[in-house]
């Protein structure tokens, strides 16, 4: 059925692999066509800059302030997710599944849409000579810290949306298509998430349409923002962004936590 508007109203040196199948349409909102923007948006920069500048580790310059509004965004897409009555028709076991795949590029987003910016500086005990001396033997703990080809890359899809000016209608349907991802595993009710996406998809470019009717590249961009928000690790949105609020918390924990709370 189709969504009423009521409804859901890094520079890299290694660069990133070119996965194909499928159409392009749903290669890019099933996350396997994730490497196109980045390769694109970058292409012009790679060489600028040194794979040990990238792997530098940073924190956010105002952590205070800045988790405060990463947390109201998060909160803000948790409620957009069980605002949604198509959400809530499915087995919780699929609800958990896909808020657990598609949280991150939600959250992107959510950042892009509420225009929210921040400022990193280098993490304490983090230069490149260190992490030359040590990257080989870096504990997993110290290799999941935001670094700042990571936060190049986020920067990259925050400015790539803002350039698009996408409406609220555009956003809600983009984040209904990015949701309802049939390729996540072990899901139950797969072929009616097939529909709920193809609905979403449908709903956006109609809307995108009927608000850009002489743009007829529009569609195809925001495809690509799709391809591109799904890049963002979650690793990296975690640590940057939450880290400093939930310490150990399990994160994952904490959304099916928020999801299912009365």
């Amino acid at each position: 059925m189709m969504f009423p508007l009521e409804e859901i109203t890094p520079n890299t040196c290694s660069g990133y692999r070119d996965q194909r199948g499928h159409t392009l349409l749903y290669n890019i909102l099933s996350g396997r066509a994730s490497g196109y923007l980045n390769t694109k948006l970058n292409h012009n920069t790679t060489a600028h800059n040194c794979h040990c500048e990238q792997r530098r580790t940073v924190c956010l310059k105002d952590p205070k302030a800045t988790c405060q509004v990463a947390s109201s965004v998060l909160v803000k897409t948790i409620h957009f997710v069980r605002s949604l009555p198509s959400f809530n028709q499915l087995p919780s076991g699929d609800q958990s599944s896909l808020l657990r795949h598609c949280w991150v590029p939600l959250f992107v987003l959510g950042l892009a849409q509420e225009k929210i910016a921040f400022e990193v500086t280098d993490a304490p005990n983090s230069s490149i000579l260190r992490q030359i001396l040590l990257g080989p033997g870096l504990t997993e703990k110290e290799a999941e810290r935001p670094t700042l080809a990571g936060v190049h890359s986020l920067r990259t899809c925050l400015h790539y949306l803002w350039n698009l000016d996408l409406s609220p209608k555009e956003y809600a349907y983009l984040k209904g298509a990015l949701l309802f991802n049939p390729a996540v595993q072990g899901l139950s009710a797969s072929l009616f998430i097939v529909g709920l996406q193809q609905e979403a998809q449908r709903a956006l470019h109609e809307v995108i349409h009927l608000l850009h009717p002489e743009d007829n590249l529009r569609f195809s961009n925001v495809l690509k923002a799709a391809s591109a928000v799904q890049t963002v690790g979650h690793s990296l949105v975690t640590e940057l962004f939450f880290k400093p609020v939930i310490g150990n918390t399990n994160m994952l924990h904490l959304l099916t936590e928020m999801l299912f709370v009365q």
